[in-house]
């Protein structure tokens, strides 16, 4: 069995930069990955994730998207490949909203630039709106969107360029600990490694099943619009948004090469699923669960849904992410930054999990993420 000093399993956007950083490190590293890269299965798929700074989450996540900013772009510059698109975001909703608050508290505690625009202002500078006349918007100049597949691909280029061993299409059974480190037995052979990273996204529960934490797994749907009217979308007046109203938190993103919008509602009808299991037919039900918002919001961009698709969220009891050793298990890592927001950390989160699996410990602040929190 080949020997290794940290094993990554899963292989999406956390994954690949944990492996990607390791292997750059020099680290002996093997990285796992039970579908393709850039597979449709999990969280790490579907065209753009948005990126911001003014946080409305927490305000103690800023610092590390200041980090995360910087270490997107020098994943550009070391793979060649454009990943971030600076577009503005407008942030959209009642002014003591969970967004509008939310993101004004970070904001204002981390001295971010930012706008805060009266309702007739922001359909001014954002003609695609139509929102009642109690809502604000918040402009952040910094805000834009990720290029998803691309990303993972450099990620998984660089850790190979650097010396990473890959196995796609294998299936993690089983993470065993031992005295020597961890042994990962697949459905192709085992291996051996002296630290494992488990970043398994919807399915970290099922190769960790002591975990001490009840994670939920959801069925989430992104859907793409053709405008009735392209007019509002064009010159760059529609940026990424985030917009809370009585239909819920939306989220979408300017129009894509061919003229469409895409928008989903952040946490859907937050119904578990079996990860194994998932339905991945567009259902009329799915749709009437962004219609309504477009309708009352976002008019012209309520035309005809050119396509929609499926991905997942791995949910925790707070919403915040998981990195941390397992509980009796030291040499096992779990990253499961997670709860339908953590995209955008992936650079800086690949860099802390590749401190603590090679020096033990990381400068980065990531107490709030600790198991200890749940008792």
């Amino acid at each position: 069995m080949a020997q290794f000093d940290v094993a990554v399993i899963g292989l999406g956007a956390m994954g690949s930069a944990a492996l990607a950083t390791l292997a750059r490190r020099g680290a002996r590293v093997l990285g796992i990955e039970r579908f393709a890269p850039g597979h449709d299965n999990g969280s790490s798929h579907g065209g753009t994730r948005i990126i911001r700074l003014g946080y409305f989450e927490h305000p103690s996540y800023v610092p590390l998207l200041r980090r995360t900013y910087e270490l997107w772009r020098e994943l550009e510059a070391a793979s060649g490949k454009r990943l971030m698109h600076i577009t503005g975001i407008a942030e959209i909703g009642p002014p003591d909203g969970e967004v509008i608050a939310g993101t004004l508290r970070a904001s204002r505690q981390h001295g971010l630039p930012h706008e805060v625009l009266d309702a007739a202002e922001t359909m001014r500078r954002f003609p695609a709106y139509r929102v009642p006349a109690d809502y604000v918007g918040v402009f952040q100049p910094d805000g834009g969107y990720l290029a998803v597949e691309p990303a993972i691909e450099a990620q998984l280029a660089l850790a190979k360029a650097a010396g990473a061993e890959i196995h796609t299409g294998t299936a993690v059974r089983r993470v065993t600990p031992h005295a020597g480190g961890i042994r990962i037995e697949t459905d192709r052979g085992s291996f051996e490694a002296g630290t494992a990273v488990v970043a398994a996204g919807a399915w970290v529960k099922q190769l960790l099943p002591e975990l001490p934490v009840a994670l939920r797994v959801t069925r989430q749907v992104m859907a793409w619009f053709e405008p009735i009217d392209a007019a509002p979308f064009a010159d760059g007046r529609f940026p990424v948004f985030l917009l809370e109203s009585t239909h819920g938190v939306h989220y979408g993103f300017p129009p894509d090469g061919g003229g469409r919008v895409k928008i989903a509602k952040h946490h859907g009808r937050n119904e578990p699923v079996d990860p194994d299991r998932v339905d991945r037919e567009i259902s009329a039900a799915d749709e009437a669960l962004i219609r309504p918002a477009l309708a009352d919001h976002i008019p012209a961009a309520n035309g005809t849904l050119a396509e929609a698709k499926t991905c997942l969220y791995t949910v925790t009891p707070d919403h915040d992410f998981i990195i941390d050793r397992m509980p009796g298990a030291p040499n096992v890592i779990v990253a499961s930054p997670c709860s339908g927001h953590g995209f955008k950390f992936a650079p800086v989160l690949g860099e802390v999990l590749a401190d603590i699996a090679m020096d033990g410990r990381t400068r980065h602040d990531i107490s709030r993420f600790a198991l200890a929190r749940f008792g």
